[in-house]
């Protein structure tokens, strides 16, 4: 339920940072104005004694948020690859909720496999470990199946996950709607329609059995990247709250120590996981859209591995080659194709003038490329085009969020390995090869193909679509006023043009 009782649980929120001693290190960490601060402090100081208490060995930041529960934990998840965002220190110690948090029991583990699984472990596993990492929404046990003797991971929810996150939702739509009240202005970025984005992703992630189709279908669409491995995933031994999946052997990706003493090349893993992300998200409209140091391992042989599934991303063809038109137009800071392509998928009102666009984005780009390479960042950029389309009143596309949070975690990752990455050089061409094959002659004749294919399945029904359109065009020329001849003419035209289109384009199928 999204009433006022959802104030409870912000002023908790509130008041959680205030006796973690967290406060101060949110504010100085997103560099709050003097105004913010006092409003917030002001707010939470009185209520501190009502807030969670947590584990007093952690951090503050990591007290805060493990006791404030798994929405929370998710958002600290996201700051531990930012450490240009919260600094490195502050990043490092959010670096332990992305699968160090304390795990539940095993013999929970142990009666939610057999519930799930509709048979004793004994049957199913050889072996089945104590837990071997626990995140914010499951936790994973090392097995071994006796059937096949193989080595294989299990993940399992934690107990009453399924509530906690409905709380946890509730409350920021609360928030959402409050936002929308309150600050008209806020009403363009759709706050309640992200929420609802994000709680459409948090539901799937709370379904294992999604998350093992996503595995699937992930790893077939990954199989001829390079350097990349997908672990197989055992669907005969997965249900809702349990997963089995191929173990994979590796160190993970924040353990830069281990990954030294390996030998790997962290400039090459740094480099690898961005394009790979790219080329995934460009190419295939579909991408791992939790891809934090968490839940990715370099493998004895170099290979990225990456696992947790919970989380994938998709994209239509058309925003793909917008968002690659765009990225390749800031790459070649060519202002006025960015601006154009804004108008023509209708990103920003058609009633704004777009060489005052174009101008304002090359007041976001130019900044950008004047930094050295430590200094260019995507999180960055995306301030600044917040700030831009703001003005020009260019409205959230929900769709779109996903892509640009999971953007910004790619590339906090990538500068873990190599910190001195230069994310513009990196992309390019990994963008400029999607263009060529998406956006020019090849691929109108392509869509033309596909358009032409399209209309051959309903091939049976064109004749009963072009009764259709002339009767809407008759009734739309009857509702036309007798002073306007040409409105009639036009009307009789158009419903003529229909029918004989398609009608042409039956023959050439048939």
């Amino acid at each position: 339920m999204r009433g006022p009782h959802n104030v409870w649980r912000l002023i908790r929120t509130g008041a959680t940072l205030e006796r973690t001693g967290a406060m101060n290190l949110a504010l100085d960490a997103f560099d709050a104005p003097a105004p913010l601060r006092l409003v917030a402090r002001v707010m939470a100081w009185p209520f501190k004694w009502l807030g969670h208490k947590g584990d007093p060995s952690m951090p503050p930041a990591v007290r805060a948020l493990s006791a404030l529960g798994p929405a929370y934990i998710k958002f600290g998840q996201v700051l531990s690859t930012r450490p240009d965002v919260v600094g490195d220190e502050l990043a490092l110690q959010l670096r332990v909720l992305q699968d160090k948090l304390p795990p539940f029991p095993t013999a929970y583990a142990i009666a939610t496999v057999e519930e799930e699984l509709g048979a004793p472990l004994a049957m199913i596993f050889s072996e089945f470990s104590e837990p071997v990492a626990a995140a914010s929404i499951a936790q994973v046990h090392k097995a071994r199946l006796k059937e096949t003797g193989e080595e294989v991971a299990v993940k399992i929810l934690r107990p009453g996950i399924e509530k906690a996150f409905r709380k946890d939702i509730d409350a920021f739509y609360f928030a959402a709607s409050m936002i929308e009240l309150l600050s008209p202005s806020s009403r363009r970025l759709h706050p309640t329609d992200v929420i609802k984005h994000f709680d459409g992703v948090v539901r799937g992630e709370l379904d294992l059995r999604m998350e093992a189709a996503a595995a699937g279908e992930y790893a077939a669409k990954t199989a001829g990247d390079v350097g990349f491995v997908v672990p197989k995933t055992h669907f005969f031994h997965s249900a809702e709250r349990v997963m089995t999946m191929e173990w994979a052997e590796g160190i993970a990706f924040g353990d830069v120590e281990a990954i030294d003493a390996a030998g790997h090349d962290r400039k090459l893993l740094g480099e690898r996981v961005l394009q790979l992300f790219l080329r995934q998200a460009l190419n295939d409209g579909y991408f791992h859209a939790d891809m934090h140091q968490g839940n990715l391992k370099v493998s004895p042989s170099g290979d990225i591995i990456a696992y947790d599934f919970g989380i994938m991303g998709r994209i239509d063809e058309y925003t793909r080659r917008a968002y690659a038109e765009i990225l390749i137009g800031f790459i070649r800071k060519d202002y006025r194709r960015v601006a154009e392509v804004h108008f023509e998928a209708g990103y920003v009102p058609a009633d704004r003038d777009i060489d005052d666009f174009a101008q304002a984005l090359r007041a976001v780009g130019e900044p950008i490329f004047g930094m050295n390479a430590t200094q260019i960042s995507m999180a960055h950029l995306l301030a600044y085009l917040f700030e831009v389309t703001e003005r020009f009143g260019m409205e959230t596309r929900t769709e779109l969020i996903l892509l640009q949070r999971t953007m910004v975690v790619v590339e906090g990752v990538a500068r873990t390995m190599h910190p001195e990455i230069n994310i513009w050089q990196v992309a390019q061409p990994v963008v400029e090869d999607y263009i060529k094959e998406n956006v020019g002659p090849k691929a109108l004749l392509r869509d033309l193909v596909s358009t032409v294919q399209v209309l051959g399945r309903f091939g049976p029904k064109l004749p009963k679509l072009m009764e259709t359109a002339l009767n809407q065009s008759h009734d739309s020329e009857r509702a036309i006023r007798k002073d306007q001849p040409n409105g009639r003419l036009i009307g009789f035209m158009w419903g003529i043009g229909v029918a004989a289109a398609a009608w042409v384009v039956w023959l050439l199928l048939s």
